[in-house]
């Protein structure tokens, strides 16, 4: 693990969101000291750590400069934003930082045109959050005996979350018992998330139909005042 703090402030303004060459600042991505090594990147922006909504937007990179592909609005952890590298479970906080999005998965049919690897929801699909399980942090099928049902998620009971959502790698690689499990990009609920990013469905798909995990996309979440450390796992 190595920690990579913002180059700038991440003042999120229309004319950076569409990183216009016209004397400006230059599009976020730019602004980053770490964007992951490819050509792709989602930025997921809250005015401040406190806040619970914000903006999505994903980038491509090409000829030496990331251009925004498209934006929708956010919502994040009941609790705001936290640093990632502190975090505790249980907070209702989104973990800023850079990540990987290793698989798609979803309880509906993928998007037409999703290059990522994407799994199917079933019956006994949970992701287990049990701090004394060996599954810590892992989908799981069926649900293992040592991951206890109240310390777990049962993937198809969230049937509006979760038809389409992207893994985010917090706390995934090596996880750290008690730092937190199954944060997810996925489609919006009726409010805030227990930690996760959420955006409406339509953009959720849109983001599936764009993601090429041959560009290696990552996340990165954070906060306009860039007063938050991006930790890159």
């Amino acid at each position: 693990m190595r920690t990579a703090f913002l180059a700038a402030s991440l003042i999120v303004t229309s004319l950076l969101v569409q990183g216009r060459p016209d004397g400006g600042l230059p599009p976020l991505p730019s602004r980053l000291a770490d964007t992951g090594g490819g050509s792709q990147l989602i930025t997921a922006v809250a005015p401040a750590p406190g806040s619970t909504t914000g903006r999505l937007t994903w980038w491509d990179r090409w000829a030496g400069r990331w251009h925004a592909v498209g934006s929708a609005p956010a919502r994040f952890g009941a609790n705001g934003l936290t640093e990632g590298a502190t975090r505790t479970q249980g907070t209702n906080t989104t973990p800023a930082g850079l990540y990987a999005l290793p698989y798609a998965f979803g309880i509906a049919h993928a998007p037409a045109g999703t290059a990522y690897r994407y799994r199917r929801v079933a019956p006994d699909s949970w992701w287990c959050q049990d701090n004394a399980s060996e599954s810590y942090n892992r989908w799981v099928e069926p649900l293992p005996a040592d991951c206890a049902p109240g310390e777990a998620e049962h993937l198809t009971t969230y049937t509006t979350q979760y038809a389409h959502a992207l893994v985010i790698a917090f706390n995934y690689e090596r996880p750290v018992r008690g730092r937190g499990a199954g944060i997810f990009l996925h489609v919006n609920g009726k409010g805030a998330t227990a930690g996760c990013v959420s955006v409406p469905e339509y953009a959720m798909r849109a983001v599936l139909r764009w993601a090429d995990p041959r560009r290696q996309p990552h996340i990165a979440i954070g906060t306009e005042s860039g007063d938050l450390a991006v930790t890159r796992y």
